[in-house]
């Protein structure tokens, strides 16, 4: 079971798919009836499907047409590409995570952002560092509270290692979560929720453990233990703080063999990772040196370990590309053609360089042709278009956005006109969760009437949303964690009102959704499946090539996710 540094407390219990026959050789070794002994599940967070076309194929102008993801194209040539592949619904990294290794979408997961609503939860102890207030919490009452599963539930955010006590400076893990920020339950005596608890559905890592696999993950946050799943377990999670202050970190080499000893841009603002193009991917070698040493049957730190039957990272540089502006130095892309900007291709080029690195490692190991390599993204990004971004509220007072048209409808810590709260779940998508009692009619009618105002494209309320999740509210029958309303925006709105981005995600746009997802093997031929899929089918896919039967997964028994098609998994089989 996963465990904070605080050995009194008991984090996890067993999972909840117990029975799962053993696969775990005395080695410790991965020994199922597979060929297919690891899987490296890969998130390019941003990574659309045309990103990996023009980078893999070659585009005018850029790199004098050249690819210029060579070792993601090598991969392609023994893989199978889903060009029309769709993150979760809404497009956030948090349930677009949860979506991939479970096999379950938002409605079962009760995962819709990493800031949210749950009208059946209490407000932490403690106000969190993102500004969801401290409140009270009594057995029995259910006052409903924001939830955040972000940086605000580290002990100290501003710090690489969460602020976690006698850590060292890059690696605090769970242990730097702060319980007394946690939303804590009623029901339970208002014991804190953790991330792991707080999504509702197992996941790949946990069956896989419970199969006798050895489980690691590396991510931006120590939140996102949540990978873990109800009652799962990881034996190696590592989770440097991507929103923490910048620093110098000593022998950590760029695929270029830059140092970051030495921080590449100290003008950049140093309060997080993400506002720089060059600050960022000594950010994300943290955690691609961790995958180097779990290669080679360490932990990420180093430490004599198994190579995990399950491992694996989120790259966050693609993202920073695409919606940077760093002074006069913008990313995204140049064209609706998916055309990158030079500081875009810059980061690409990075990721592609350090895949390429584990691809040589798994090699020089010889587990090369025994893992399964999936490639996909958590989310994707909008616009493409650089001519269709509009914030709002921009210059000039230039729109509003539908938390602010019904901020006197919201609960306190949703509002707007709360000064000090960390504000509405808006990106370039708006979840609303109204007050009890409060008409989602005439709400709706409000939203409809400043329809420009908001940029407005689709409201979801009623049936359109009870459609794919659940009837909202709290009581039986229905569902406490479902927004009231959804408003998805035109493309190009988004409602963080920034000036430092160029895009934004979490909608419901082709941009937001469609992403790469590629599954490499040697024993692949490369293929194309132009077919409609969902990232959901990764998960169920993981257990099938592990010789694993997908029907451990809540999400696969419950909503009837299957494996993606296609996959000649049957050739590692004896």
């Amino acid at each position: 079971m996963i465990t904070t540094a605080k050995s009194t407390v008991v984090l996890l219990a067993c999972l909840a798919t117990a029975g799962a026959a053993s696969a775990q050789s005395q080695n410790g070794d991965w020994n199922g009836q597979s060929g297919i002994r690891h899987v490296l599940l890969i998130s390019i967070d941003g990574m659309h499907a045309v990103d990996f076309l023009n980078c893999s194929q070659g585009i005018a102008k850029v790199n004098n047409g050249a690819p210029y993801c060579p070792n993601l194209a090598a991969l392609a040539q023994n893989g199978v590409n889903y060009v029309a592949a769709s993150t979760s619904k809404p497009s956030d990294s948090f349930p677009g995570l949860m979506n991939i290794v479970s096999g379950a979408t938002p409605r079962l997961l009760g995962v819709y952002y990493d800031v949210a609503y749950d009208r059946s939860l209490a407000p932490p102890d403690k106000t969190t560092g993102n500004g969801v207030a401290g409140g009270n919490c009594t057995p029995g009452k259910y006052p409903g509270t924001t939830t955040e599963y972000e940086e605000g539930i580290d002990i100290d955010q501003t710090k690489l290692n969460g602020g976690a006590p006698g850590a060292g400076k890059t690696d605090g893990g769970i242990a730097s979560i702060d319980s007394k920020r946690l939303p804590r339950d009623p029901a339970r005596g208002c014991a804190p929720v953790w991330p792991w608890e707080f999504v509702r559905t197992n996941t790949v890592f946990g069956v896989i453990h419970d199969a006798g696999g050895y489980t690691a993950w590396s991510d931006k946050h120590p939140a996102y233990s949540s990978v873990a799943g109800r009652g799962g377990y990881l034996n190696d999670y590592y989770s440097p703080e991507i929103n923490s202050n910048v620093i110098s970190l000593p022998g950590v080499k760029l695929p270029s063999q830059y140092d970051c000893g030495v921080i590449p841009d100290p003008s950049a603002d140093l309060t997080a990772w993400t506002n720089s193009f060059e600050n960022i991917q000594c950010y994300d070698t943290l955690k691609v040196n961790a995958i180097l040493n779990e290669i080679q049957g360490k932990t990420h730190d180093g430490k004599s370990a198994k190579v995990p039957t399950i491992f694996g990272m989120n790259f966050q540089a693609v993202s920073v590309g695409q919606k940077l502006i760093e002074g006069s130095t913008k990313g995204g892309y140049k064209d609706a053609a998916g055309t990158p900007t030079d500081s875009l291709y810059k980061e690409i080029v990075f990721v592609d360089e350090s895949i390429g690195e584990w691809v040589n490692a798994l090699q020089n190991a010889g587990i090369y042709d025994s893992t399964l390599v999936i490639i996909t993204a958590k989310h994707g990004q909008s616009p493409i278009d650089p001519n269709l971004y509009s914030a709002h509220p921009g210059k000039n007072n230039n729109g509003t956005t539908p938390a602010t048209v019904l901020q006197n409808l919201l609960p306190d810590s949703e509002s707007p006109a709360n000064p000090n709260g960390i504000g509405p779940t808006e990106d370039d998508v708006s979840l609303l969760w109204l007050k009890p009692n409060t008409s989602v009619v005439g709400a709706v009618k409000l939203l409809e009437k400043n329809a420009t105002a908001i940029g407005l494209g689709q409201i979801f309320y009623g049936p359109t949303v009870a459609l794919n999740y659940n009837w909202p509210g709290f009581g039986p029958g229905l569902d406490p964690r479902t927004p009231d309303i959804i408003v998805t925006p035109n493309i190009g709105v988004t409602y963080t009102g920034s000036n430092k981005k160029l895009m934004e995600h979490g909608g419901f746009s082709h941009d937001d959704t469609n992403v790469v997802l590629l599954v490499s093997n040697p024993a692949f031929g490369a293929r194309t499946v132009y077919t409609s899929v969902g990232t959901n089918q990764v998960a169920p896919t993981i257990l099938k090539a592990l010789g694993l039967d997908p029907n451990y997964l809540d999400g696969v028994r419950n909503e009837g996710t299957s494996a993606l098609p296609d996959l000649d998994l049957q050739q590692f089989f004896w």
